[in-house]
């Protein structure tokens, strides 16, 4: 060798670091692409996720591809738009001992539930999805078991509906759109018109009901949990087996759970009084 071509044990650190850097690219842009992925709940098409993210076309594709995959984000069938996927759902949940909201819920939650010996939750609305961010089991037998994270459908829960009906119509129809009305029990609301007549009642009482939609066997009871402009920004609810949890007592046990929403509410700067 005449001295001027690197030896194989100079080039190795050069190729490292032309591999780091290409590693450090591709992070760069997923954490781009999930970015303005999250900032379109109703989803946004590959061509206009190129041009946000300024990548060519096939590059989006194959980043947007791999985070499909992956779970941290979903496609539409319908449209091929791209949406935040569960992944990102249950890794926020998995932090909610670093959510001051979450903090706040559960002592109230684990209130609710030892007064009622029935299993209580926290939903929000986050990336066109229902998501449980905190729960509290209750005393009584046969508790559900559910850790928080899990997705539930908005058309056939009472915590869903409340959320639904605290978002605005385009929001709403866009969720609709994406996920359907699949029978999930023989009580399930399929029609579309009588939810959104649902969605309309409970706009005007902030209170929804789950008689069997989702779990044949189980009711359920939700409020909004409001802050101080207003928005609905959860929803509480209750649930627990239809042979224990009567309609006579679910429609009982309903005040007890507005009044653990507007704890919540009240530490929020909002109030259910309205």
């Amino acid at each position: 060798m005449d001295g001027t071509e690197p030896m194989a044990a100079d080039r190795a650190p050069q190729s490292q670091d032309k591999r780091a850097r290409a590693g450090v690219q591709s992070l760069d842009r997923a954490f781009s692409i999930l970015e303005v992925v999250a900032s379109h709940p109703a989803g946004i098409s590959l061509g206009q996720l190129s041009t946000e993210v300024a990548l060519h076309n096939s590059t989006a594709h194959h980043l947007a591809r791999t985070m499909v995959g992956l779970g941290y984000l979903r496609q539409r069938a319908d449209n091929k738009r791209y949406q935040i996927g569960r992944k990102i759902f249950a890794l926020a949940a998995g932090l909610r001992n670093d959510i001051d909201f979450v903090e706040i819920a559960e002592p109230i939650l684990a209130d609710l539930s030892a007064k009622t010996g029935e299993s209580s939750h926290l939903a929000i609305y986050a990336g066109n999805e229902v998501v449980v961010v905190a729960r509290s089991a209750g005393t009584g037998a046969f508790q559900l078991r559910e850790a928080p994270g899990g997705i539930r459908p908005g058309h056939a829960t009472a915590l869903g509906k409340v959320l639904l009906a605290g978002v605005d119509e385009e929001t709403r129809r866009a969720y609709l759109d994406s996920h359907g009305l699949a029978s999930l029990t023989d009580r399930t609301i399929v029609d579309r018109d009588r939810l959104l007549a649902e969605i309309d009642e409970i706009q005007r009482t902030r209170i929804a009901y789950d008689d069997g939609e989702f779990n044949a066997e189980v009711r359920c009871v939700a409020v909004p949990v409001l802050d101080f402009t207003g928005r609905t920004v959860a929803a509480l609810g209750l649930s627990g087996p239809a042979w224990r949890l009567t309609l006579q007592a679910l429609h009982r046990i309903t005040e007890t759970v507005q009044a653990a929403a507007t704890d919540l509410s009240n530490e929020l700067g909002g109030t259910l009084s309205d």
